[in-house]
């Protein structure tokens, strides 16, 4: 089961319908194919799929926002309950009487893309089931990948048939269930492999257990010998157990995987969870979502990652890497536009693809993002010559 296209229209804190394409929306060249994922073939063309999607904007623009949608979106077509799912505080600010529109496009493996329309509201019984969310309608449409004539065409479902639908099919389900889980059931489709690093913007902490490969190891910090990680149980005695060695050193047993912290920098630390993470987003063909991704790190290794997830031999998975940024450096490691979405918040927050606005692809992205050709992409020079004057002070 791979994501499409999702839109999502009716949370407060977005202006508008937010829109976000996972497929290549621009041409596709003999050389772009080995950065992309091809989903399937009609005719004589492709449908691909990109590999990283980086979100941009200036601070509070709504980049840490829009992930968190992103991220709600995939957990609930993994079927997990919406009021369990920890990002469903961007449906916070919702009255009663409002509803959130999700419209969701995705492939699966009997060969069909198909549309699922979620709508969500807040519990009416305030007083006893809390802030939590109750799915009131859902729909699903399906055709198969043969009948599609276009890019376009993926998305026309005027002349299909509802396939599924929430009051009739599946009134088995928990009202903050999805019926996804029986879309997925019916086409054999397996949950999306997904890893969420929302949570650890600003810590340091190793999630990942077990033996590192030294290969990354070394380069993240050349000084290590090695390190290992066992996790015996939280019934154990000694649940935890981390050997480390660095080169020429006697090696180092902790008991708590907090005390790396007296001994490996943060970017190491950062290094090995996210690295990791994104091996195993490789091998499951998942996505791993990962909010201001050059925290930590120096410009080359996050440029690295990247640069892995868009080589076809490394990532032969097609797995995903959605991330959110402040470098517009990051953006020249992308050879296409149509994977750069620009976030703005003027009135409420905006996603715009980065195609819409740059036609060509030779035109370097980081300077026309710190020129202002963009618009709202670099603090506004009125607040700066007024700090500057406030400063003279």
């Amino acid at each position: 089961m791979k994501l499409v296209k999702i839109k999502v229209k009716g949370i407060p804190l977005f202006k508008d319908t937010l829109e976000v394409d996972f497929f290549a929306q621009q041409r596709v060249n003999a050389d772009d194919s080995e950065m992309l994922q091809e989903l399937f073939s009609y005719k004589n063309s492709s449908i691909y799929l990109n590999n990283a999607i980086g979100l941009i904007g200036i601070n509070a623009s709504g980049k840490t926002t829009t992930l968190k949608v992103i991220a709600f979106v995939i957990e609930m077509l993994n079927h997990k309950p919406i009021n369990s799912i920890p990002t469903n505080k961007i449906m916070s600010k919702l009255d009663l009487n409002e509803t959130v529109i999700f419209e969701t496009y995705f492939y699966c493996e009997d060969e069909t893309i198909n549309k699922l329309e979620t709508k969500v509201k807040k519990c009416p019984d305030e007083k006893n089931c809390g802030e939590k969310y109750i799915i009131v309608e859902e729909r699903a449409w399906s055709k198969p990948v043969a009948s599609i004539k276009s890019k376009e065409d993926m998305f026309n479902f005027q002349k299909r048939n509802i396939s599924l639908e929430r009051n009739n099919d599946a009134e088995f389900l928990l009202d903050d269930v999805s019926i996804s889980i029986s879309i997925m059931k019916r086409a054999n489709a397996k949950e999306m492999f997904f890893w969420d690093m929302l949570n650890l913007t600003d810590y340091t902490i190793l999630r990942v257990k077990g033996n590192f490969p030294m290969e990354l190891v070394e380069f993240l910090d050349p000084s290590i010998e090695w390190i290992k990680c066992e996790d015996k149980g939280i019934d154990s005695e000694r649940a935890e157990k981390i050997h480390l060695k660095f080169k020429g050193k006697e090696e180092i047993i902790l008991r708590n995987i907090l005390d790396l912290q007296d001994y490996l920098s943060s970017g190491t630390i950062k290094g090995l969870s996210i690295f990791m993470n994104a091996i195993f987003t490789f091998q499951s063909s998942g996505y791993l979502i990962v909010d201001e991704l050059e925290n930590h790190f120096n410009k080359e290794i996050v440029a690295t990652l990247i640069r892995f997830f868009m080589d076809s031999k490394v990532n032969s998975g097609g797995g995903t890497l959605i991330f959110s940024t402040h470098y517009p450096e990051l953006l020249d490691e992308f050879k296409r536009n149509d994977c750069i979405y620009i976030i703005k918040n003027k009135e409420g927050i905006t996603a715009e693809n980065l195609s819409r606005i740059l036609k060509r692809n030779d035109i370097k992205k980081s300077e026309a993002y710190e020129s202002g050709y963009l618009e709202g992409t670099v603090p506004i020079y009125d607040s700066y010559i007024k700090l500057k004057k406030s400063l003279y002070k």
